[in-house]
């Protein structure tokens, strides 16, 4: 059985009511979850909100199972304030990180339907596809071919930049909500302190170190969050910024101390 302690006891009580609540006022809870900075739907508390928000079960529990697992030594290790700083800093950390990168996506994407509007040709219209819709050429590719023949067709050309549209929408108007940029500042802070602690995980046929497994889960989820792949909707960078959040607080706080521990 899992030894809780008090604070991830509380974290993972909250998280859980905040999930059946959610079931029961999907709605209006939704109003939680973290939006893209330059939707009409973003409220700033949601950067500490979408924490506490899960996209369902199976979301759910990944992330409290990483909670419970990795967070009672911690909280042992700092103390239960500390530990909720901790969780709370990379939470908030992770958000922030992820919203900037997706206010950059966002304008990437807006300037690319602005160049097209103005010079609507297949290059303009390829290059929107190759910056914004890497994994999506194959669906634009016969607009582009036809859009080469017959440049001047408005009929299509306002089809495509309806299309456009429709995705910058979808992007403006999807938030991202999870424990995970919390889960993995903590997961990080784990593998600072005990690198050669021992992990049994059930993708992982044998034993492997803490800092090995961090190592290579960070380069899983850089290369995921790149190489984006038709129907991913997780927030990699949510999680990197997570990491990097945790490894800021941790070198801060060992600052002037010859041991962090």
């Amino acid at each position: 059985m899992f030894n809780l302690t008090p604070t991830v006891r509380v974290l993972l009580f909250i998280n859980i009511g905040v999930y059946l609540l959610q079931t029961q006022l999907p709605h209006q809870m939704n109003m939680l979850a973290l939006f893209p900075v330059t939707s009409e739907f973003f409220q700033p508390w949601q950067f500490v909100t979408y924490m506490f928000m899960h996209g369902g079960l199976g979301h759910l529990f990944s992330n409290m199972f990483g909670l419970i697992s990795f967070g009672p030594l911690l909280e042992q290790r700092w103390g239960g304030n500390r530990f909720l700083t901790f969780w709370m800093i990379c939470g908030i950390g992770a958000g922030v990180l992820y919203s900037g990168v997706r206010y950059y996506e966002l304008n990437q994407m807006r300037q690319g339907i602005e160049a097209f509007q103005q010079n609507p040709t297949d290059v303009n219209l390829q290059d929107f596809v190759d910056q914004n819709l890497p994994n999506y050429k194959d669906a634009f590719k016969p607009v582009v071919q036809q859009l080469h023949r017959t440049p001047d067709d408005q009929q299509l050309i306002q089809g495509a930049l309806t299309s456009m549209r429709e995705v910058f929408a979808a992007g403006l108007n999807s938030p991202m909500l999870g424990a995970s940029g919390a889960l993995f500042g903590l997961l990080f802070a784990f593998a600072y302190l005990f690198p050669n602690t021992e992990l049994m995980l059930l993708f992982f046929p044998f034993p492997i170190k803490a800092k090995y497994f961090v190592g290579l889960y960070a380069l899983y989820e850089l290369y995921s969050g790149v190489h984006r792949v038709p129907g991913d909707n997780v927030a990699h960078f949510a999680h990197l910024g997570g990491l990097l959040i945790g490894f800021i607080v941790l070198k801060f706080w060992e600052r002037g101390r010859s041991r962090f521990y």
